[in-house]
């Protein structure tokens, strides 16, 4: 095992690694922008080291930066967490260069899945369910044209680099084709620098069920089954849970088999998702994210295996903690992504001062966060406050938990997703498993009534709790100590 492993991330992730490090007995290092000067993951490591400006050009996606931080400071292994440079091949190779390994795969598997037309082409020639489309880049128009005929309108047109929905276009008529290749084109240029692109059959209403994987280097993969992640809005994930409401034994041992097959046939190592597409009975590749998931807590509450941990275990050389026959489901888990956005805008970013702070507990809870009391959350990444999981010995149970542990956390002085969550939980669609990932557009009347509801109880029984968190003298000081003993641990 590693002696010391630097966590090149930031947020909650940063802090799910540096926990599985600290039962592993590993040394953690943080790296941190000007703005996560006084975040807490930056006072939880062993060893922080600030690495630049706000900007992630400049901090968290500085490659030359980040090597030279774990130079520096010994640390034998990088962990990337998710976003950021989970998912960048250089990365892989300048830790090689440099004798640093890299929890993850190898950089020419990263590549060969970041493709989605080579990532397609590889899961064919292995037997892999995929999406009827093209088998290459498209540049033509007219090329473009007789491909949506060959294959049928309603046709999606997505950037062969691409990642979250960017760029992606769906078109139902031959007309409206032009207009979809040419934005798709130009935002991919722009994003990902590429602006290739592919087209193939939109399957309506779909499913999005995703498999965990763990391949150690020793030629062991393994499912550590599957995660519903169907509630998404702009093709971004809101809420996952596990098992899927539809999983059967039978289902699961034929799109686990699967996904075991595509990892295996790339001589996948480390953890990682294969993502499918389900719909009608029938099931197609739609990616593999080379990394740990959002949503990885879920897998490890139904089956009780530490991911992380084994992410690290696996890079130093040990084999899997288990074979496929010892992976066992138990009961339901649900997260809820905790977003500092305001769901009645259109989900659009609130960075702020959280001046109120009390998160959910007893039975059954967990909750992964790198916020706290008077934390100010910068606008220059991701708008995530937390996540919130919960587990239940039934689906029906893991809701009525998920409902009351929502009503529990309390976030007071920035717009979040809660009044979401909370409306989530209220739909009987939802709660009958009647999923899709155009759920929420397709309810939005239903949840926007219910969402308005909620908003009006919070708003009362914010205003009865906000006392609460107004110190008396006795105990300002004591938080004014805190927080001078927590400024100069990062000093140190």
């Amino acid at each position: 095992m590693f002696n010391k492993i630097l966590i090149a991330n930031r947020g909650e992730i940063a802090i799910r690694v540096m926990r599985a490090c600290k039962e592993l007995g590993v040394k953690s290092v943080a790296v941190y922008s000007d703005a996560d000067k006084n975040s807490l993951f930056a006072k939880y490591a062993n060893e922080a080291y600030n690495i630049g400006k706000p900007s992630p050009s400049d901090s968290y996606l500085n490659i030359e930066k980040i090597i030279d931080t774990a130079e520096k400071c010994g640390a034998e292994a990088i962990h990337p967490g998710y976003g950021f440079l989970a998912e960048n091949a250089k990365l892989g190779e300048e830790c090689e260069k440099h004798g640093i390994k890299l929890i993850g795969p190898k950089g020419s598997v990263i590549n060969s899945m970041g493709s989605k037309i080579e990532s397609k082409k590889l899961m064919r020639a292995a037997g892999v369910p995929v999406v009827p489309g093209t088998a290459k880049g498209v540049t033509e128009l007219d090329e473009a044209v007789d491909i949506a005929e060959s294959i049928g309108y309603p046709v999606i047109v997505k950037a062969s680099a691409g990642g979250g929905g960017i760029g992606m276009r769906t078109v139902y008529e031959e007309d409206e084709l032009v207009r979809a290749i040419e934005s798709t084109q130009s935002v991919a240029a722009s994003a990902f620098g590429d602006s290739t692109i592919y087209i193939e059959k939109y399957v309506e209403e779909p499913r999005h069920i995703e498999f965990q994987i763990l391949a150690d280097e020793h030629g062991n993969t393994i499912h550590v089954a599957d995660r519903e992640c169907s509630i998404q809005r702009r093709h971004q994930k809101l809420i996952e849970e596990s098992p899927s409401p539809i999983m059967t034994e039978e289902l699961r041992e034929e799109m686990g088999g699967a996904a075991v097959r595509a990892a295996s046939s790339i001589d996948y190592t480390n953890a990682g998702t294969v993502e499918f597409l389900y719909s009608n009975g029938d099931y197609y590749f739609l990616e593999m994210n080379t990394r740990i998931q959002v949503e990885h807590p879920i897998t490890e509450i139904v089956t009780g295996i530490d991911l992380v941990k084994q992410q690290l275990k696996i890079a130093s050389g040990e084999e899997l903690c288990c074979a496929q026959e010892d992976i066992i489901v138990k009961g339901h888990a649900i997260e809820c992504r905790i977003n500092a956005e305001d769901p009645l805008a259109d989900f659009a970013p609130n960075p702020g001062k959280i001046t109120g702070y009390r998160s959910p507990g007893g039975i059954g809870v967990r909750v992964d966060s790198g916020v706290y009391m008077n934390y100010t959350i910068p606008p220059f990444y991701d708008s995530m406050i937390s996540k919130l999981i919960v587990w239940g010995m039934t689906r029906n149970e893991a809701i009525n938990r998920m409902k009351r542990a929502l009503d529990e956390y309390i976030i007071l002085g920035v717009k979040t997703t809660i009044p979401f969550h909370k409306s989530m939980m209220l739909s009987q669609h939802f709660r009958d498993g009647d999923l899709h990932t155009h759920f929420v557009d397709h309810y939005r009347d239903e949840i926007m009534g219910h969402m308005e509801d909620v908003i009006k109880s919070d708003e009362k029984r914010a205003a009865r709790l906000k006392s609460t968190f107004l110190p008396s003298p006795k105990i300002a000081a004591v938080s004014g100590a805190v927080n001078s003993y927590m400024a100069n641990l990062g000093k140190k």
